[in-house]
């Protein structure tokens, strides 16, 4: 089962997901944040302090099959710094991102989470991502700020395609939309 949880900031959207897991030891927690300053490490404490400590974490961004082990249950937190770690990585010296650029980022973020997906599938694995629904917000007033929206609201509609259920958390609130 591939699960996508969507919502806005503070949302509610990952205690959703960790409850859908509530009760289960085998859970492997995918994170894709990174320690950059002490506001990220504050989140990342958060989110760690709020899940099971016997859950196993991997961290990273690329290569996220490699996370797969025994466990049947897998969570991954989140697509949007996932999405923003990759386009950093890959256009950071960049003052302009061209459309060009902007499908090969987009495209090397779906395959990243495809190529997860599918070995979830073949597994008979479960899975369940989390991401924010950026279009939802103000529009950004930089390019690249816009250019991230973009790729970010075309990649969670590519992923919704290909999930099994899906689901906008608004005010703590989850709502099945798929």
């Amino acid at each position: 089962m591939i699960v996508l949880v969507t919502g806005g900031a503070r949302s509610g959207k990952s205690s959703f997901a960790e409850k859908i897991y509530e009760g289960k030891k085998d859970v492997v927690y995918i994170a894709t944040s990174k320690i950059t300053d002490r506001e990220m490490e504050d989140r990342i404490k958060l989110h760690r302090d709020s899940r099971p400590s016997i859950w196993r974490t991997f961290e990273g961004n690329y290569d996220l099959q490699s996370a797969l082990g025994e466990e049947r249950y897998y969570l991954l937190d989140c697509i949007t710094v996932l999405t923003s770690n990759i386009m950093y990585d890959m256009t950071k010296d960049k003052e302009r991102i061209s459309i060009e650029l902007q499908k090969t980022v987009e495209d090397a973020v779906y395959n990243e989470l495809k190529a997860l997906i599918d070995e979830i599938n073949k597994r008979g694995y479960n899975l369940v991502m989390v991401t924010n629904e950026v279009g939802d917000s103000l529009v950004p007033e930089n390019h690249i700020g816009r250019v991230f929206r973009d790729i970010q609201g075309r990649v969670n509609q590519r992923i919704a395609q290909i999930s099994h259920e899906v689901y906008l958390v608004c005010c703590g609130i989850p709502m099945k939309i798929k």
